[in-house]
C-alpha cells in the first residue's frame, strides 16, 4: 500500500513538474520574444547598429539590460500567476523573483559580453545564446525558491 500511495504521489509530483514546466516554457516563449524584440529595437533604433555589425560593450550592455527589465516584469505577472498559482504575498514573491533573477541574469550578462567581446558571432546571436542560457537555470530557480 504504501508503494502504491507513494507511486501516485510521484505521478502526482511529476505530472504538476511537466505542466508547470509546459506553462513556464509557453510564458518563456512570450518573454523571450518580447525581450528579443526590445534588444533589438534598443540595438537597432536607439544605437543604430547595422545587421551584422558587433555592438560596442555599452549598446550591447544597455539594450540588454532594458530588455530583461520588460522580460522580468511580465515573466513576473504571468508566472506568478498562471504558472506556478502562487497565492503568497505578491511582495515576497517579488523579492524571490528579483533574487532568482538577479542569480540567473547575472551570468548570462557576463556570457553574452564574453561571447560578443571574443567570439566575433554577431551581437544579436550572443544575445539568443544568452537568453536560451538563461530560460533553464531560472525556470528551475522559480521552480524550486520563489514560487516553492
Amino acid at each position: 500500500m504504501t508503494k502504491k500511495i507513494f507511486g501516485e504521489n510521484c505521478n502526482g509530483m511529476a505530472k504538476k513538474f511537466i505542466i508547470q514546466a509546459f506553462k513556464y516554457g509557453i510564458v518563456g516563449i512570450v518573454n523571450t520574444l518580447l525581450t528579443a524584440v526590445v534588444i533589438w529595437l534598443m540595438l537597432h533604433w536607439v544605437f543604430n547598429l547595422q545587421s551584422g555589425q558587433t555592438a560596442s560593450s555599452t549598446a550591447a550592455s544597455v539594450s540588454n539590460v532594458v530588455g530583461y527589465v520588460v522580460g522580468l516584469i511580465n515573466s513576473f505577472v504571468w508566472n506568478r500567476r498562471w504558472t506556478f498559482g502562487s497565492q503568497k504575498n505578491w511582495k515576497a514573491d517579488f523579492l524571490r523573483f528579483i533574487a532568482a533573477f538577479l542569480i540567473c541574469y547575472i551570468p548570462q550578462l557576463l556570457l553574452v559580453m564574453l561571447l560578443n567581446a571574443y567570439s566575433g558571432i554577431p551581437a544579436y546571436i550572443c544575445q539568443l545564446i544568452g537568453i536560451v542560457f538563461y530560460t533553464g537555470f531560472n525556470f528551475l530557480c522559480n521552480k524550486y525558491y520563489t514560487f516553492k
